[in-house]
């Protein structure tokens, strides 16, 4: 595999059965088929190459190479058929290193893959849950995908470090574009070459949605700025043509109708936009990271993610006490001081 001795930032599910080691031989023994034929159709769907396998003995633990969303729908799949078999999964997207192990076979080890364990460990029979780097990439591909998840709280594993979790409830009611894919195109036709990989590992989908995506950005700006620019325009005009209407003869009377011009002028609205920014500015600062190769933030003993790709965390004003932590190296402690408003940057190379 190229990609053996490298370290990549992939999505990982971990899965077992509950107390399986206590069961007769007879009964562990259909419990594993049916746990091994559930698992092959909820990774119908990812293609052999995006996804490792390995087995476990009472569970597996499946690392997903390529879209996060194949390790939710995989993890759902799952979830759905624990109930009968008694078993719980966990889910973490975090640094992985892929090895060959004493067989030749591809192997995974790091913190990924440890983390994902954790999380399935604090699971009740027939649960899922994911860890906090997990949801804060899948909750922003879709309204639909966030709504799916429920915060549970920080749990503190056996080496005391806390672990945000987040389960997982329902099914997402739209389905991706690759189920849609395989129904109408199959492997032939525009829709297969759509749901081809292009430049830079994207696919070319989203390559030529792109540019509309841009085209609607750019018409939204316009048409913004129309909004907030055209009506601070007419009101100089207005009082312009008032004045010269009155009558010549009785200058007195033009007082008695003082309302348009004794109104205080609105300010304009790039002044409030300008007003605005500033005070949310004043209220968080911001911690801009730049990790090498990677390393778990943690802002005053909670963590914040993993970074990469975690890059930036709003802090509040005050002193804080940041510690990057690498499976393989001493962790980092840095302590900073942040002002309203103000940004704050540590690089850090574990070596």
């Amino acid at each position: 595999m190229e990609s053996s001795g490298r370290t990549l930032v992939c999505s990982v599910l971990f899965l077992d059965i509950v107390e399986y080691s206590k069961k007769p031989v007879a009964e562990q023994l259909q419990l594993k088929q049916a746990f091994n034929a559930a698992l092959g159709r909820a990774l119908e769907e990812v293609a052999p190459r995006d996804r490792i396998i390995l087995d476990t003995g009472d569970g597996a633990a499946v690392t997903f190479l390529g879209d996060p969303e194949d390790a939710l729908f995989a993890s759902i799949s799952m979830r759905d058929a624990a109930a009968a078999l008694g078993a719980r999964a966990g889910v973490n997207l975090g640094p992985v290193r892929l090895v060959k192990d004493l067989n030749g076979q591809v192997n995974i080890i790091g913190d990924g893959i440890n983390v994902a364990q954790r999380v399935m460990s604090f699971a009740r029979p027939g649960q899922l849950l994911v860890s906090r780097s997990f949801y804060e990439v899948v909750s922003c591909l879709s309204r639909d995908y966030a709504s799916l998840f429920r915060h549970e709280g920080a749990r503190t594993d056996k080496h005391v470090r806390d672990h945000e979790v987040y389960s997982v409830g329902g099914t997402p009611r739209t389905r991706r574009l690759s189920d849609t894919i395989s129904q109408n195109g199959g492997r032939s036709g525009f829709t297969y070459w759509l749901r081809g990989m292009g430049p830079l590992g994207l696919r070319r989908s989203a390559l030529l949605a792109a540019p509309l995506v841009l085209l609607l950005i750019v018409a939204g700006g316009v048409a913004a700025r129309a909004v907030f620019e055209k009506p601070a325009a007419p009101a100089p005009v207005v009082q312009t043509q008032v004045a010269p209407a009155q009558p010549a003869p009785k200058p007195a009377v033009a007082p008695e109708k003082p309302a348009p011009a004794a109104e205080k002028p609105a300010p304009p609205a790039k002044k409030v936009l300008a007003a605005r920014q500033e005070r949310k500015a004043e209220k968080a600062a911001r911690l801009e990271l730049a990790i090498a190769p990677w390393g778990e933030v943690l802002v005053d003993g909670k963590s914040r993610g993993v970074s990469p790709p975690l890059r930036v965390v709003e802090l509040s004003s005050g002193a804080h006490t940041i510690e990057i932590r690498n499976s393989t190296f001493p962790v980092h402690v840095q302590k900073v001081q942040v002002k309203p408003g103000e940004a704050v940057r540590i690089r850090h190379r574990f070596k």
